[in-house]
């Protein structure tokens, strides 16, 4: 007997989606649900492009001191840019699906609050990497949540800055995620979260 598909609730519109961060994570996941014009793809990150970011984020020399996401709007055609924090929990509210890339947990506290929004949280740090997503049992999101606020590299505490010692996690968190997406936006089955050590 032949497997029956079920109908994509999107049917052929644009997916609505909101990214928040536009660094390590971000902007490899960006030009890779750019690639299938399928998403209308709002980004809200406040940082410019620094020197120690090349190493590791999708820019360039000539993109420092430029507003990130103002830099993939340049260069995606998909793309909206928002140089602004999100804040509010209203901020995330009618989008088809929100997807976290920032390096912080006040930003996931905020996300994770948000009642009747779907949500992908992606992660990195060091040689790790983690998904979770908006299926997850609520009970399990304070521990997710939990620890010290501020600013968080991707690359990890131990990092000393050279190329040399580079971590690759946050393309592996990219693509992972952008994976997770496609799939359920076609209603196919996906993980509720997932960790990944390199």
């Amino acid at each position: 007997m032949a497997k029956v598909k079920k109908k994509n609730k999107y049917g052929k519109n644009k997916r609505k989606v909101m990214i928040i961060g536009a660094g390590g994570i971000g902007s490899f996941l960006i030009p890779l649900l750019d690639k299938t014009k399928l998403y209308n793809i709002t980004v809200y990150d406040p940082d410019v492009v620094e020197t120690k970011n090349l190493t590791y984020q999708n820019f360039d020399e000539e993109d420092v001191e430029k507003h990130k996401v103002k830099v993939m709007q340049e260069r995606y055609p998909n793309i909206q840019a928002e140089p602004f924090k999100v804040l509010t929990s209203k901020q995330v509210k009618g989008y088809d699906l929100v997807i976290c890339c920032a390096d912080n947990l006040a930003v996931r506290r905020t996300l994770y609050a948000s009642s009747n929004i779907d949500w992908l949280d992606l992660r990195a740090q060091g040689r790790n990497a983690a998904l979770i997503s908006s299926l997850e049992r609520p009970e399990l999101y304070s521990s997710f949540t939990a620890g010290p606020d501020g600013s968080f590299s991707c690359q990890g505490d131990s990092w000393e800055g050279d190329s040399s010692g580079v971590h690759f996690m946050q393309v592996v968190a990219a693509g992972y995620g952008a994976q997770w997406i496609q799939r359920w936006f076609n209603d196919e089955d996906v993980k509720k979260h997932a960790t990944y050590n390199g």
